[in-house]
């Protein structure tokens, strides 16, 4: 188990020890969820999950059944005219 004491800043911000950071392998950017469970306080590094996210951005664009299927042969013939 690694464990490090850090001190709360003015505005409330903790620094995730480099040890830490490195053992999640969270970097600058990084997303992270802090749960309060039965008084502590848990961070994890946020889980992406790139077939909900795929999937999320399919839902929200134009139906592929709605696109007709010549359209891209189309313009590839008055590309190469």
């Amino acid at each position: 188990m690694l464990e490090e004491e850090m001190k709360v800043g003015p505005k409330g911000q903790v620094v995730i020890p480099r040890t830490l950071r490195k053992a999640l392998r969270i970097h600058p950017g990084s997303k992270v969820v802090f749960k309060l469970e039965k008084g502590k306080l848990i961070l994890e590094k946020q889980f992406f999950d790139s077939v909900s996210a795929l999937e999320n951005t399919a839902k929200k664009g134009p139906s592929i059944s709605k696109i007709d299927a010549h359209i891209y042969e189309e313009e590839l013939r008055a590309r190469s005219q």
